[in-house]
């Protein structure tokens, strides 16, 4: 489901403010005497220059906006105590929204605070809602393998080895979306690249994502991307081997001056919004809010200084037609690494068919198992 119109034109309109001067949500959330309190938790630190940094600077920019208070708690773990953090900023801080941010917060976390709280909206990242489930509970994400897609061109663009290496943590579907985007991607700039990818086996393992990129570097990848929780390691590792990187959550540019070239980032202040609107508005939250590069739920890095001006200019037609509607991403014929056909020729699943919520292959050119 993407943003419904009357929701993409005030949104469009609250990013258009927001670029030097708080936002006015209009009649959603200014007009409102008595601050609309939301809390926030991280499962990781809100400086992990990964997907808790993407959070945390959407909420950074949450608490900009007028009529809105933000509290938030990191490090809060999947147990118990998630439930015990959502509980005290409704009870103490009087939270009438809560953003919980961590995929294992949902069940049955979210669950069961939601049924015991039905006057506080819960919106959660990656859960998928349900009939049944409570009716103040919210699900949100965005099609990150979008800007993973462009991120793929800019690299089929600058690498000279057509070797690319990716690190990532677990062959879930949401990863194997972007992982298959990203190869489909470079392989549409030239056909005989390869992409390599290593699953370290969780979201955090920094010794494993550095031997993991040391390894892809060894044999021959000269573009490394990643997709873990904290890309830091991956990053950092990749510009002391002297190769290219793309980034993924966040930005990682500050620490891989060198080799940067782009990355895919969430941009989770677009939900935010959608939901604050949705609560100081007296409605119910959207059960299943997916979008991407087009409603502003994902964006790519600033280019490196490497990014060639053929690279940038393929990244922005790329760019163009997929919000523009005139490119899908997973278009048949395609087949998966074993010679399989996944998508039939004729075939288009576009970035919204939930088709792609139960991916379990990795296609053509990509060195790896599922």
């Amino acid at each position: 489901m993407t943003l419904k119109p009357v929701d993409r034109r005030l949104v469009l309109q609250m990013l258009a403010a927001a670029g030097s001067a708080p936002v006015i949500l209009k009649s959603t959330v200014a007009r409102a005497e008595t601050p609309l309190t939301v809390g926030v938790l991280y499962s990781g630190s809100k400086q992990d220059y990964g997907f808790n940094q993407s959070h945390a600077q959407a909420a950074a920019a949450l608490k900009k906006q007028p009529g809105l208070k933000v509290i938030e708690e990191e490090r809060v773990p999947e147990t118990i105590a998630a439930q015990r953090s959502m509980e005290g900023m409704i009870r103490q801080d009087g939270a009438q929204l809560i953003l919980a941010t961590s995929f294992g917060y949902f069940k049955p976390h979210v669950l069961e605070m939601a049924a015991k709280y039905p006057d506080v909206t819960f919106a959660h990242t990656g859960g998928v809602w349900t009939a049944g489930m409570p009716e103040n509970i919210g699900s949100f994400y965005a099609y990150i393998f979008e800007a993973q897609y462009i991120s793929g061109i800019v690299a089929g663009h600058m690498t000279k080895s057509k070797k690319l290496g990716l690190v990532a943590a677990k062959p879930t579907p949401n990863l194997l979306r972007s992982i298959n985007a990203f190869a489909i991607g470079a392989r549409s700039v030239d056909p005989a690249i390869q992409v390599q990818v290593i699953f370290t086996g969780d979201w955090v393992l920094p010794v494993r994502e550095a031997e993991a990129t040391n390894t892809l570097v060894d044999q021959g990848a000269d573009v490394i991307a990643a997709q873990v929780d904290s890309p830091k390691v991956v990053i950092e590792t990749a510009e002391k081997r002297g190769v290219m990187s793309c980034g993924y959550h966040s930005s990682q540019a500050d620490v891989a001056p060198n080799g940067y070239l782009t990355g895919a980032e969430w941009n989770w202040i677009t939900p935010y919004l959608v939901y604050a609107g949705s609560v100081r508005g007296g409605k119910k939250p959207e059960h299943y809010l997916r979008a991407g590069l087009g409603d502003h739920f994902v964006k790519n890095s600033a280019f490196g200084k490497l990014v060639t001006p053929e690279a940038r200019a393929a990244a922005e037609t790329a760019r163009a037609d997929l919000i523009g509607g005139t490119r899908v991403i997973y278009s048949g014929p395609l087949k998966d690494n074993k010679g399989n056909v996944v998508i039939p020729a004729g075939v288009m699943q576009s970035s919204n068919d939930r088709a792609l919520d139960g991916i379990n292959y990795l296609v053509e050119g990509i060195i790896g198992q599922v």
